[in-house]
């Protein structure tokens, strides 16, 4: 059977899973990077699903898998919300590091060391995360038509991720990783980053349609992320199961 693991990069993020918590460890950037994917992610649900904006616990009744999730950073704050989460990892590592952490936090999180295409699930998902994932699997198209089969009709599917370009190559290779040491070197392989239009036709090809595509941007004078129109680096697509 094909797979979407790549080893090594398993091994990569085994190797820090006892840092995923530290906000200011490794992990720190995805930590600032939160806020951002968060807002962006629950507006976008609230719109479609026509979720009053002001209510709480508004993700009640939601099936979510969260795809590649880590020690649960963002999986922990979708359960606050009211989400029945599912987070996968191929990271036997990271699934203990996450569970430990829901437990500490009181949190109910189903979560399991496998991926997508071997996940066994008798339902199928309201909404699917993938979020700074993509860009180290094995096989991206296998990987979105795993996706495809585990989402319901109408559900939708946030993929955030980077682009090929050569802005990409100086600030996520150069600067994260070399200059500003945001990344340990060797966190990401350029040449696995993808662009917008590869990913789209990806998507198209098994059945989803693009809503919203959107750049996000790091302010280093107020040390934030903001959503912007630039997807020369980050960015993330909405996207709706046909």
């Amino acid at each position: 059977m094909s797979s979407t693991i790549n080893k090594e990069e398993i091994q990569k993020f085994s190797r820090m899973a006892d840092e995923w918590w530290d906000v200011n460890g490794k992990f720190k950037p995805l930590h600032m990077f939160n806020p951002i994917r968060i807002e962006y992610i629950t507006e976008k649900i609230k719109n479609h699903y026509k979720i009053d904006k002001n209510k709480t616990n508004f993700l009640n009744g939601f099936k979510i898998l969260d795809i590649g999730c880590g020690g649960g950073l963002i999986s922990e704050p979708m359960t606050r919300l009211g989400a029945d989460l599912t987070g996968i990892d191929a990271s036997e590592r990271n699934i203990s590091v996450a569970k430990l952490h829901s437990k500490k936090s009181n949190l109910k999180i189903n979560y399991i060391s496998t991926s997508p295409e071997k996940l066994e699930n008798n339902e199928k998902f309201d909404i699917i995360l993938n979020l700074e994932i993509v860009e180290h699997v094995e096989d991206v198209n296998l990987y979105i038509k795993s996706c495809s089969k585990l989402l319901k009709k109408n559900g939708l599917m946030f993929t955030a991720t980077l682009n090929r370009s050569f802005s990409s190559y100086i600030k996520a290779i150069i600067g994260a990783e070399y200059i500003l040491r945001w990344l340990p070197i060797g966190t990401h392989d350029w040449n696995k980053f993808i662009k917008p239009e590869e990913l789209e036709k990806i998507l198209i090809e098994n059945k989803f349609s693009t809503t919203d595509i959107s750049g996000l941007q790091f302010n280093p004078i107020i040390k934030r992320w903001k959503r912007s129109k630039d997807l020369s680096v980050n960015y993330i697509i909405c996207s709706l199961k046909d």
